[in-house]
């Protein structure tokens, strides 16, 4: 076997056949939507992002052997008469390290075109808040962030809070009007997107606007091949989870005040390109994702210290680790944490969290050692 050969399990199989029927057969073009006059972002993001999948040319080189289909051959254009098998997008959805986004970035990499652009969906939807607000429409924010792309790739798409609802609403209106096609990958069926119970009917119309141009194909195979990671010294990865049971207070040098922008800050152990954290000073403090972007902008290492099981905080300062680690390892950055029990014990009993499951996984990732024997930062 080649070493850059990837065999896909039956549901990665599937999944990367719905993604293929986006494709011209013959020249490996979007066969929906298509190019129109489009402004070039410039809130930050990428004119075209990278890949992280080998270029070839065609879809069929990247999968193995074409999966049993089943039903979802019904779902495909020219299917059973679906009214909605013309979709021009789809949404991969299923549990945390089933390979959504290992499928959705060879995917990208293989579309012959450079009006395209990939993001993290934290980081896309920090950027339409600050250009909404700056442009004054949601259309021109759009336009300015994705440029002349045909094809948009959301990873990690998901819905939890009903301000960012309305919001997501209106986005998801835009980009179908303009016939832009969209692939997004999320640990949520459509179904379940917004799932506080409190809010879930109000965003009904979006999920079925989602339903009508995506079309769901589940990558949910029974192994999590995060579990299966061999170590690596560079990025996430490098980082370590550290046990700290029995272990006392950690010391290191006196916190400084990090800026957070609009006059707020955190309390912090920062050097030129490494930040120390407790976990009290940043997951106890009213901070976003947005925040933890613009600190990624800053720091290229990162250490969270303190992290006490989430079962004893309360529900918000957990939600606030979801989303730093989520930030952290889009960015792939270097990411220690020092906490009493393992990543599945630290996260177990804590009721409706939304992608704690994801967490847990991501720090399941990271090697686990023992207290230091030098006990500082």
């Amino acid at each position: 076997m080649k070493p850059d050969t990837v065999v896909l399990d039956p549901a990665q199989q599937a999944a990367l056949h719905a993604l293929e029927s986006l494709l011209d057969p013959v020249g490996g073009h979007l066969t929906h939507g298509g190019p129109l006059a489009r402004r070039t972002g410039r809130f930050g993001l990428p004119r075209l992002a990278e890949s992280g999948g080998r270029r070839s040319g065609a879809i069929a080189a990247l999968r193995g052997r074409p999966a049993a289909l089943g039903n979802q051959q019904a779902g495909r254009p020219g299917g059973s008469g679906d009214p909605r098998a013309d979709r021009g997008g789809i949404y991969l959805h299923g549990r945390p390290g089933r390979g959504k986004t290992m499928v959705m970035d060879r995917f990208f990499g293989a579309v012959e075109t450079r009006c395209k652009r990939r993001f993290h969906f934290h980081s896309f939807f920090a950027a339409l808040h600050t250009a909404t607000h700056t442009l004054g429409s949601i259309e021109r924010a759009i336009d300015e962030l994705l440029g002349d792309a045909d094809l948009v790739c959301f990873d990690e798409f998901h819905v939890t809070d009903i301000g960012d609802a309305m919001l997501v609403a209106r986005m998801l209106e835009a980009l179908f009007a303009d016939h832009r096609t969209l692939v997004v990958t999320s640990n949520y069926r459509p179904q379940e997107l917004l799932p506080n119970p409190l809010f879930h009917d109000a965003f009904l119309p979006t999920i079925e606007l989602i339903l009508a141009h995506l079309r769901p194909v589940a990558v949910d195979g029974p192994l999590d091949y995060r579990t299966r990671t061999s170590h690596r010294d560079t990025g996430f990865l490098a980082g370590r989870y550290v046990l700290t049971v029995g272990a006392g207070p950690l010391t290191g040098a006196g916190p400084v005040e990090v800026s957070l922008g609009n006059g707020r800050s955190i309390r912090a152990h920062a050097a030129t390109d490494a930040i120390t954290l407790d976990f009290h000073d940043i997951c106890a403090a009213p901070t976003s994702a947005a925040d933890y972007l613009r600190l990624t902008e800053r720091y290229r290492h990162w250490t969270l210290r303190e992290v006490p099981p989430l079962r004893e905080v309360p529900p918000d300062w957990s939600m606030r680790l979801v989303n730093l680690v989520d930030v952290l390892y889009d960015a792939d950055l270097p990411f220690t944490i020092h906490a009493p029990e393992p990543a599945h014990d630290l996260t177990a009993g804590v009721p409706a969290i939304p992608d704690l499951a994801r967490t847990a996984s991501r720090l399941g990732e990271l090697p686990l050692t023992g207290v230091p024997d030098v006990r500082t930062a």
